[in-house]
């Protein structure tokens, strides 16, 4: 049977927005986050019922119940996991929509399995363009979990028969998600070399918003990337204000160990991830011995941090 009303625990960014849109498509929630004016605000706005802890939010659950985490991978999903698992009964359901680790979710799912609760992977991308865009999402569940949860997931995606699919057993949906993230960092680089070397072409005084502009009608390399690439540069082409500085998601560090474990060449997905590695390096130790090397072999000169 459909849950009729599911919780969600994790209002921030991504939790938040999904309540608002599940809310819009007349979807029941009960929300919880540890900060319990963000609560309040979202029972105010958005017609959420408020709880005061998880053992509320899953107490106010008609059953079968459905609970949707979006929490950090890791710790802060396992332990809420692990002090969800006794609130819970045989039939009903939870939902991992954060960016967990493939290996982590079939080892979740199959623990829930043995006490009779169904367990979904949601890989869940949109960012905070999914409240009014949907999002897309790839589930990881078995056909009974992924029956259950469909009027959920269909309320979130961008319209009912598009934009999420059940694409696997548990693990499949987090697995397709970090491969997503990994094109993602290649897509990412190849944007930002191709217009870092277009910016340095002075001779053509290239303007980058004008040309990224172009480039999302009818070219080959249109994409939403690209979209938000081109507003941005609308307004500033230098970015002075901005660090050069990139995180990387542990997403993109299991895509390239998943290549090494398979044995399957990914380049371009290694070298993206290294360059945003080389982005964090504050103290440049490598750059520093390079330079030494440079000196003691060829005599070229070493530049100071005083100079």
């Amino acid at each position: 049977m459909p849950p009729v009303t599911i919780a969600m625990i994790g209002l921030g960014k991504m939790g938040g927005n999904m309540v608002r849109r599940l809310r819009r498509n007349g979807i029941a929630v009960v929300g919880y986050d540890r900060d319990a004016q963000v609560v309040a605000g979202l029972a105010g706005e958005a017609g959420m019922i408020a709880a005061t802890s998880v053992a509320d939010a899953v107490g106010k659950l008609p059953a079968p119940k459905a609970v949707w985490l979006m929490l950090p991978s890791g710790d802060p999903t396992e332990n809420q996991l692990k002090e969800l698992a006794p609130m819970l009964s045989r039939g009903d359901v939870v939902v991992d929509g954060g960016n967990s680790n493939f290996k982590d979710s079939q080892r979740r799912g199959a623990w829930l399995a043995e006490q009779g609760i169904g367990f979904m992977d949601a890989g869940t991308s949109g960012g905070v363009w999914g409240l009014e865009n949907g999002y897309c999402l790839m589930v990881g569940a078995s056909p009974e979990v992924a029956q259950i949860m469909a009027p959920v997931l269909k309320a979130l995606a961008p319209a009912p028969d598009r934009g999420w699919a059940h694409v696997g057993p548990v693990g499949a949906g987090h697995y397709s998600k970090m491969i997503h993230n990994g094109i993602e960092y290649g897509m990412m680089q190849a944007l930002a070399e191709g217009l870092d070397l277009l910016k340095g072409k002075q001779e053509f005084n290239y303007d980058l918003a004008q040309l990224t502009e172009l480039w999302r009608h009818s070219s080959v390399v249109r994409s939403w990337l690209l979209d938000l690439t081109a507003d941005g540069l609308k307004n500033d082409q230098n970015l002075e204000n901005i660090a050069p500085f990139v995180s990387d998601s542990g997403e993109g560090r299991w895509t390239v160990i998943d290549s090494i474990e398979q044995g399957i060449a990914a380049p371009v997905l290694t070298l993206a991830l290294q360059m945003r590695f080389a982005s964090q390096d504050k103290k440049g130790y490598s750059y520093r011995l390079l330079s030494l090397m440079r000196n003691a072999f060829g005599g070229h000169a070493v530049k100071s941090n005083q100079s």
